[in-house]
């Protein structure tokens, strides 16, 4: 399993982009994340994972879900060894759009460590990070799902409640906080309040330039890595 540098940024083009679209953001986030020394997570559809990594092999190549089966039975299902087959180094479980049991995410975080892959789980509420910090992923997501896709990021006393209610429990867990960051005073604001990483969707897939944009939110991370 891999090591991510701190801070570290994500580029998660969800359903919005495929195709030769998608590789053109990795691309992109390749590029920018290179100049900045940056680790830089970038998820992509299942069937684009492939492509993603050979036309952006510094990312981290990040499935948008994977389930907890083993090799055999499991037609229709995402097979975690199949993921690392093909270079996955991360796996999002437990976004908003498509929630898990406590169940479920358990097994596939196991799962996850079994094969070598980061398990990035998502959570809502403070009470949820402390229960899924329980279960010690990788990292966490901290997202009021209220706020997904609105392009208004999260208030200081969310942010610094949901990190502590992780670190309470695990402080090897890295946290993002990642709702509604869209700037490069959004990315100083959520790191300066204690985030390991950040990054975006919306924010950055409705740029009018993504390589502009990508450049802006990166590079208010530099001044936070030498300090």
């Amino acid at each position: 399993m891999i090591k991510i540098k701190t801070p570290f940024f994500i580029v998660n083009p969800k359903s919005y982009l495929y195709g030769a679209d998608v590789i053109k953001l990795a691309k992109l986030a390749d590029k920018v994340s290179a100049r900045y020394d940056i680790d830089c997570i970038f998820t992509g559809q299942l069937v684009d994972l492939s492509a993603i990594h050979e036309a952006a092999p510094n990312l981290v190549l990040t499935a948008q879900h994977m389930d907890s089966l083993k090799p055999g039975r499991g037609m229709g299902h995402v097979l975690p060894e199949a993921l690392k087959n093909i270079g996955v180094q991360a796996v999002v479980l437990n976004h908003a759009e498509n929630p898990l049991t406590i169940a479920t995410l358990d097994r596939s975080i196991n799962r996850a460590k079994e094969v070598g892959i980061m398990s990035i789980v998502c959570s809502d509420t403070p009470a949820q990070c402390a229960a899924i910090a329980e279960m010690h992923p990788t990292m966490m997501i901290c997202e009021p799902n209220s706020l997904i896709g609105t392009g208004n990021i999260s208030n200081d006393e969310y942010i610094e409640q949901t990190n502590r209610a992780i670190r309470d429990v695990d402080k090897n867990i890295l946290i993002m906080q990642a709702a509604g960051v869209s700037t490069a005073d959004d990315v100083k604001k959520v790191l300066g309040l204690g985030a390991d990483g950040t990054g975006g969707t919306s924010g950055i897939i409705k740029a009018p330039n993504w390589e502009e944009k990508l450049n802006e939110m990166m590079s208010a991370m530099v001044d936070l890595k030498e300090s």
